[in-house]
């Protein structure tokens, strides 16, 4: 089953424990540019210059809550990508890890630490959920498979976050996040435009959390 990009992007983004590998506001970036991404391959979103719309033509829900909240958000007249990534980000985390549990992607297993402090993790239910989020992308990075829009959009996510690390690739990470923006840049203008975006919005957010 192919889940949505945003799905892929988040069970690549934790370890196997369930722990994230970014902060958390970098990684709700991530998965608002992989909703609107997805929205664009589907048809629903029109994207050009910097601007998002919802096509023109009538179309069917996605299914998708979070896709579907988005497109809800857009009418005929333009918006600026970048405020609407922004905005739509906010609380991203927890909608794409509910739906992940109902699903029975994930499961959520609580206990104690030394037997004192609670805890609540989300683990997978089975591991072949990011096994098969991730193939993709590896197939793209080791030649085997000519990569489509999707699977250079994911690959140029997984760079931005700096989550190349659950890929498992015998490559140096600096070497293979270059080729994972190489593999973005050259999908199509449009994973290349939101891909950058979002790069710029996690950099914006990793410099105010030192100020």
């Amino acid at each position: 089953m192919t889940l949505p990009l945003h799905h892929d992007l988040y069970l690549i983004a934790h370890d196997p424990s369930g722990r994230p590998l970014v902060h958390r506001s970098s990684l709700e970036l991530g998965l608002a540019g992989a909703v609107l991404l997805e929205l664009t391959f589907g048809g629903q979103v029109i994207v050009a210059r910097g601007q998002a719309a919802a096509a023109r033509r009538v179309t069917a829900p996605t299914g998708d809550p979070i896709a579907d909240g988005l497109t809800g958000l857009l009418g005929a007249a333009p918006v600026h990508v970048r405020p609407l990534v922004k905005r739509v980000s906010a609380g991203m985390y927890e909608h794409v890890r509910d739906v992940l549990v109902t699903s029975g992607v994930l499961v959520r297993v609580s206990g104690r630490r030394m037997g004192l402090l609670p805890y609540t993790r989300y683990r997978l239910a089975d591991i072949s959920s990011v096994v098969r989020a991730s193939s993709g992308v590896r197939s793209a990075v080791e030649g085997w498979k000519p990569p489509d829009a999707r699977c250079a959009a994911l690959c140029g996510l997984v760079a931005v976050l700096r989550v190349e690390r659950q890929l498992y690739l015998d490559v140096p990470g600096g070497r293979l996040v270059g080729r994972l923006r190489e593999i973005a840049a050259a999908g199509s203008p449009v994973v290349a435009d939101l891909v950058g975006v979002v790069d710029t919005l996690v950099g914006e957010a990793a410099v105010a959390v030192y100020r």
